[in-house]
């Protein structure tokens, strides 16, 4: 009897700390799914899984190789996720690591399409320069980190006031997480495709840089003439109506189980 709780108690503490450490590597993949850092865990999963197929197929060659990378591969994970690390050890300190994270609702898609539409066709309307990114699943931190934050709750006028020309924060770029304008004044790379149209400025260029790195949205308003352009997966598609660029937010930013139903249906269910 001695032997059966000794052996019982045995399987708890080994099935806690196993949940325990499940845990914890699932916050530390959210915290990594918030930066560029992402592709390169995968890379490194890649590394992982060949190392355990060559070791059980017995590829001698694949399996020292593996060994070598992994062995050098320590000093270059410290090196490469310094930020991220950084920024977990921040979290930690701040009791963060472990908060709750929740994609965003049908109402707040909306009212972001809402706010993000007015500002852009008031601009737009009075040739006032504007570059909003639009976070997706790819995270944006390391360029949060470029500009001044902000951390406000996104509204059409807190858009507007940002781009007036002459203000502190009008250069650069906003940068968006869900419902909350997360930082303005932000440096984006800029892309070196030789193919983009000359007459298109740094500001387009930026916005297509992003999403060449990132599954962002970047909205661009040009100063010149007045255009809406967007840039997605590294492609920009230009001259958007009010009517065009609602539609597209909605379709890229609503939870797929709500796309299907048309935006009409959706308030009547919500005022009913």
């Amino acid at each position: 009897m001695a032997d059966f709780t000794e052996n019982f108690l045995g399987y708890i503490i080994n099935a806690v700390d196993i949940l325990i450490v499940t845990y914890i590597i699932y916050k530390l993949i959210l915290l990594l799914r918030g930066t560029r850092a992402l592709q390169l865990f995968k890379g490194i999963m890649v590394i992982v899984i060949a190392m355990v197929a060559s070791s059980f197929l017995q590829l001698r060659t694949l399996q020292w190789l593996m060994d070598k990378a992994l062995s050098y591969g320590v000093f270059a994970i410290l090196v490469i996720f310094q930020p991220e690390l950084r920024r977990a050890l921040e979290q930690i300190g701040r009791g963060r690591l472990f908060a709750r994270s929740s994609a965003p609702d049908e109402k707040i898609v909306l009212d972001v399409v809402e706010a993000v539409v007015k500002a852009v066709f008031y601009m737009a309307k009075r040739r006032i320069g504007a570059l909003i990114v639009i976070e997706r699943e790819t995270g944006l931190s390391d360029y949060v980190e470029t500009g001044i934050g902000l951390t406000a709750r996104c509204s059409s006028e807190l858009l507007i006031n940002i781009f007036i020309p002459n203000t502190p924060l009008h250069d650069g770029a906003v940068i968006m997480r869900k419902d909350m304008v997360m930082a303005a004044g932000c440096y984006l790379p800029l892309s070196e495709n030789p193919t983009i149209s000359k007459e298109l400025g740094t500001r387009h260029r930026a916005a297509i840089g992003l999403s060449e790195v990132s599954d962002a949205i970047a909205i661009v308003v040009s100063e010149e003439i007045g255009q809406v352009s967007i840039a997605i997966n590294g492609e920009i598609t230009r001259n958007y109506t009010e009517e065009m660029l609602a539609k597209l937010l909605r379709e890229k930013l609503m939870p797929q189980s709500r796309v299907a139903s048309p935006l009409w249906q959706r308030k009547v269910k919500n005022d009913g």
